[in-house]
């Protein structure tokens, strides 16, 4: 069955019919529509799979794919188009030009978190660059995944785009099948799975990962807004964004104050009982919820720590009194829990970051811009948001990726395209000269002018 998917797109993308622009546009818009005219199932898939509100469902998921297919769809011939670059003296008279070229036969395999953007967006950025795809929605948002199966081969070309359901089992038979570009979004288990399994082929991949996404606040900082920013980034979603605030290093002498102001927004978000408000979302399993109730033994709760396994509800939590070397501490947590530790210096954040692997994303609170420009050039992270959180990675035009254990590759906007297609060089010269300086024999004079010009 898989196997037999994999042909009928690969002999799409043979054929041809995917490499014109007009197969390329009335693809893409077919996305959008298919968004824009189920926007109210797609909000109800969401909310039985993670208890998302409606608000949430379109700023996250169906409005940020839309917006983001459009900008593909308004740029699509001036990203797919040749690029011209200098050509050396050496290769005079002619031409350079990077060409675009497809790759071929894509498979995406995407989370359960935000189950419509972490798909249909690189889905599109390959369907911009000409390929045929194979996509794999997760099988834990499987009232979403439901829906994408049915609306999919609906709205799409059905030979050259397909769809494929399922868990374990599935994912195993595609990726023993032969693609030309992998581009996974999860957890670093499954990445280095998908990497080995790409390796007998020798295809590329690209890997958005995850990883423990610093968040340093400077004495200098504006508390109100670090806390209102922090609060917001970490407990939308309830917690399960691959670029929420994993941990905060706080400065010593504001660590309390930091806690105070994160304890007012989680009111002024979500209300005296969070579990009420219908903009503070669900845990996505049982699994997932006994995982993160066993870090709640951390430290000491400082806000929150309600739960409820039949609801699969954690409140917004924040620990404190937290060690290094605490559960909490040994892996990405993934959900409503903030652990705040307190250090005594910046240069102290800087080497506790240092010490872990490369996070996906970093955030730094100051009012002296010599800290902040002191954070960014001395960590290393997929990317950085000063004064805020998240937003590095909302708009189109900065590439998203990870570096290290946090993954490879980026995509987001015309990155995104570029992501799926091959930038030929090709040279063109002119047959109205020939000079034989070239050429053999070398003597003296001849290689003395090479010289000048290599």
């Amino acid at each position: 069955m898989i196997s037999q998917v994999v042909a009928k797109t690969r002999s799409a993308y043979e054929s041809g019919k995917t490499r014109p622009l007009a197969w390329r546009k009335t693809q893409l818009q077919a996305c959008v529509r298919m968004l824009q005219e189920n926007a109210d199932q797609f909000a109800e898939a969401l909310a039985t799979d993670l208890g998302r509100g409606p608000e949430e469902a379109w700023l996250y998921d169906i409005g940020f794919s839309i917006t983001e297919i459009e900008l593909m769809i308004k740029n699509l011939k001036k990203w797919t188009e040749p690029r011209k670059v200098s050509t050396p003296m050496v290769s005079l008279p002619g031409s350079s030009h990077r060409v675009p070229q497809p790759l071929g036969v894509v498979l995406v395999i995407a989370p359960w978190n935000y189950p419509i953007q972490l798909l249909l967006i690189p889905v599109a950025g390959a369907i911009a660059a000409g390929n045929a795809v194979v996509m794999k929605p997760s099988e834990v948002s499987s009232a979403t995944s439901a829906l994408l199966g049915k609306l999919v081969p609906r709205y799409l070309d059905n030979d050259a785009i397909t769809i494929v359901e399922g868990a374990v089992s599935e994912t195993t038979q595609l990726l023993a099948e032969k693609f030309d570009h992998i581009f996974y979004t999860g957890n670093g288990t499954v990445g280095r799975i998908v990497m080995r399994a790409a390796a007998e082929n020798l295809t590329p991949v690209t890997l958005e990962l995850g990883g423990k996404s610093p968040t340093i606040v400077d004495k200098s900082a504006n508390l109100a807004i670090a806390g209102r920013r922090i609060a917001w980034a970490k407990y939308v979603n309830a917690g399960q964004t691959c670029v929420a605030p994993d941990y905060v290093l706080a400065h010593d002498s504001i660590a309390d104050k930091l806690v105070e102001e994160i304890r007012k927004s989680i009111k002024n978000f979500y209300g005296d009982d969070p579990r009420q408000s219908s903009d503070f979302a669900r845990i996505s399993s049982p699994r997932h919820f006994s995982r993160l109730d066993a870090m709640l033994a951390s430290g000491n709760i400082a806000i929150g720590g309600q739960t409820d396994e039949q609801d699969r509800y954690i409140s917004p939590t924040v620990l404190v009194d937290v060690k290094a070397s605490d559960a909490v501490m040994q892996e990405e947590i993934f959900g409503p829990i903030l652990p705040v530790l307190a250090v005594q210096s910046i240069d102290d954040a800087i080497d506790f970051v240092n010490a872990r692997p490369h996070p996906l994303a970093l955030y730094v609170f100051a009012e002296d811009q010599k800290v902040n420009d002191k954070v960014v050039a001395s960590t290393t992270s997929g990317g950085v948001t000063v004064n805020g959180t998240i937003f590095h990675m909302t708009g189109p035009f900065l590439p998203f990726g990870g570096v290290g254990e946090s993954g490879m590759g980026a995509y987001h906007g015309r990155a995104g395209v570029d992501t799926f297609q091959h930038l030929k060089p090709v040279l063109k010269r002119s047959t109205r000269v020939d000079a034989p300086l070239a050429y053999p024999p070398y003597t003296k004079r001849k290689f003395a002018i090479l010289k000048k010009f290599i």
